[in-house]
């Protein structure tokens, strides 16, 4: 029923990429300490996907992105 979720981590990973790359001022400000920046691009992912990308996947994989 379209319900499936998104669980693949290349395809995540990709994803994650975008939004990293289209929201330099979000990750400069999460870097600085913001965190409601990460919960926003976390939400940017989640909206991109439409929901179906596993939240949990999308935390790790963001917060090792952006450690970097």
């Amino acid at each position: 029923m379209g319900l499936r979720q998104i669980s693949d981590n290349i395809e995540i990973e990709r994803i994650c990429d975008e939004v990293i790359a289209a929201n330099p001022k979000q990750v400069a400000d999460y870097r600085g300490g913001k965190e409601k920046a990460f919960n926003s691009l976390v939400g940017q992912v989640m909206k991109l996907t439409k929901g179906k990308a596993n939240p949990q996947q999308v935390n790790e994989i963001l917060k090792r992105k952006l450690s970097g």
